[in-house]
């Protein structure tokens, strides 16, 4: 028996030390596996640093083998005859390629939307009277949130613990919206005539920053409907906000905004609606006097010549190149006034000026239709940059792309708010640059984004396109309100042109143009005097969405679409049509 017991206390002891001894080899493993995980995670970092050496260092890392002759070649006989069947190498979204390249073609990515960007904050500054410091500020906060919201939708940031995504990892460009505007002109006219913004004893109107104010409380407290309409699948949001709807609000956008470029040709809209001379520089002519006409033809007719006969990068640049050539003109002739340039700082930077916030219950539900039709009209400028990037344009992967950009967007609009800018929208107009070159590369993009920065903090650039003089401008805006036009016919030119869908679209178009003709029809309909203020915003809000005519056109698209039965058995209007 003591035996025995012997015999078990010696083998519970083996198996114990056996124990150990399996623990301590698993214990080494595990320690193996760190250490070469390490090993391996120290040997990728040393790599990265010489790639990184190599890069700044070399003639490759600058240069590389891109023949940089094909951009700038202009586009007729015999300069173009090298080039007439060059096959240009193409650079994936992930791609390396030399830092001369990068630049140049993340200059281009800039150059090719600094019109449209600078172009809102200018007629967000036109639409509240603002003065030449205040323009500046506004486009120096536009340029550093675009910057910004850039550089995270090309990034792309995961979300910690979920399987969401702020951004869409593609050469994406963010900048502000359009849509803004003609809520801005509504609401602005709306306070000038109920007198909550200052009117010169001449009647002449003066800069109302509260109204600005008002503007940014009221995005704050609206932008998180983006925000959820970011977790709502695209094909849901597709069948509510069809191709018809987003058609339809781009075509009114421009038939609108366009009368306000051609104020702006003539001589600047003030003198237009108060007469007198429109000052311009050291010159002072009535509206529309054939210097001032002649001066932004200038800028018009440069950016069709660009177009005709200019290199590739030109001619993505042609709107900016038009512009300086306008500039150059007006400057030689005498109609730049430079004392706000004089007069900016060396530097600027969101939150250096103060605004103060307000919640107008007036601009609410039109603020909260803008972010819906902004989280939806990013989805098809997202796939035609994934059709560039040669990515995939269907799937999870592609789903997650749409959601991170419409993520992004709405983030980049809420960063606008507490910064003092304009509501941000993912861009489609840089895609003509990725097919022109063949370079999808994100680090063109990163460089356009930083580049995009430095505008906006540099305020002395800022400062210039707020002293443009308004004939250069408005030849500019004509022609940028009709790639918008174009771009609403495009869109609409996907509907099946059923007669459902050629009724929707007429009683759409219909109102909205008749609301562009004669915005004042809907004046007296709610007109109301009582002492209920809450009653008076909500009248107000109303009043602004119906003479905000591409809102309200798209709102009578929408309505109609989801309750007229589906007509897709209906055979096309247009077969035969020649």
């Amino acid at each position: 028996m003591e035996s025995r017991l012997k015999y078990q206390t010696l083998s519970l002891y083996i198996s114990a030390q056996n124990l150990k001894l399996s623990d301590l080899g698993s214990c080494l493993q595990m320690s193996d596996s760190k250490s070469s995980h390490a090993l391996e995670i120290t040997d990728l970092e040393q790599n990265r640093l010489k790639n990184l050496y190599r890069k700044f260092t070399t003639r490759d890392g600058w240069l590389g083998d891109y023949d940089y002759g094909f951009l700038f070649t202009p586009a007729v006989w015999p300069f173009n005859k090298k080039f007439k069947h060059y096959d240009q190498p193409y650079f994936g979204i992930n791609d390396d390629i030399p830092i001369l390249l990068a630049v140049i073609l993340g200059l281009q990515h800039c150059l090719t939307l600094i019109c449209s960007l600078v172009a809102v904050p200018l007629l967000m500054g036109d639409a509240l009277y603002f003065n030449a410091q205040q323009t500046q500020h506004l486009v120096s906060c536009t340029l550093i949130t675009a910057g910004v919201a850039t550089f995270a939708q090309i990034t792309r940031f995961h979300i910690y613990k979920t399987p969401y995504f702020v951004g869409t990892g593609l050469l994406s460009v963010v900048g502000p919206t359009f849509d803004i505007i003609g809520i801005a002109y509504s609401y602005s006219s709306i306070r000038y005539s109920k007198g909550t913004c200052p009117i010169a004893s001449d009647g002449t109107y003066l800069p109302c920053p509260e109204a600005f104010g008002a503007f940014l409380g009221s995005m704050l407290c609206t932008v998180w409907i983006q925000v959820l309409l970011a977790f709502v699948p695209p094909r849901i949001l597709k069948r509510i906000f069809p191709s018809m709807v987003t058609g339809t609000l781009l075509l009114l956008l421009a038939v609108y905004l366009s009368g306000n470029g051609m104020k702006n040709w003539g001589g600047g809209s003030n003198c237009l609606q108060y007469g007198g001379g429109c000052s311009t520089g050291s010159h002072d002519f009535t509206w529309g006097s054939r210097a001032y006409i002649g001066l932004g033809f200038c800028t018009f007719i440069s950016i069709v010549i660009i177009n005709l006969v200019g290199s590739p990068i030109m001619k993505s640049s042609s709107i900016i190149l038009g512009l300086i050539i306008g500039c150059i003109i007006s400057a030689a002739c005498g109609y730049w006034d430079a004392s706000g340039i004089h007069a900016a700082p060396a530097a600027d930077f969101l939150w250096t000026k103060n605004y103060t916030y307000s919640v107008d219950g007036s601009l609410i539900l039109a603020l909260l239709l803008m972010f819906v039709v902004e989280g939806i009209s990013c989805i098809p400028d997202i796939l035609a940059t994934a059709e560039a990037s040669h990515q995939k344009t269907s799937g999870v992967e592609f789903q997650s792309r749409i959601q991170g950009g419409i993520m992004c967007d709405a983030l980049g609009s809420l960063l606008a708010a507490v910064g003092g800018g304009i509501p941000m929208v993912s861009q489609a107009a840089n895609n003509g640059v990725i097919l022109l070159t063949g370079c999808a590369s994100r680090k063109a993009g990163w460089v356009a984004a930083v580049l995009l920065i430095l505008m906006g903090v540099f305020s002395k650039i800022s400062a210039t396109f707020a002293a443009l003089p308004l004939p250069v401008f408005g030849g500019m805006q004509v022609f940028l309100f009709g790639t918008i036009g174009v771009a609403g016919i495009k869109v609409l030119s996907v509907v099946p042109w059923t007669r459902r869908n050629r009724f929707i679209l007429s009683c759409g178009l219909g109102w909205g143009f008749a609301g562009t003709v004669v915005s004042s029809w809907f004046d007296q309909i709610l007109a109301y005097s009582g002492s209920n203020q809450a009653l008076a915003g909500f009248l107000e809000g109303i009043d602004l969405i119906v003479e905000t005519p591409f809102i309200f056109g798209a709102i009578i698209v929408c309505f109609l679409n989801l309750i007229i039965p589906d007509g897709s058995k209906e055979p096309d209007d247009t077969a035969g049509v020649v």
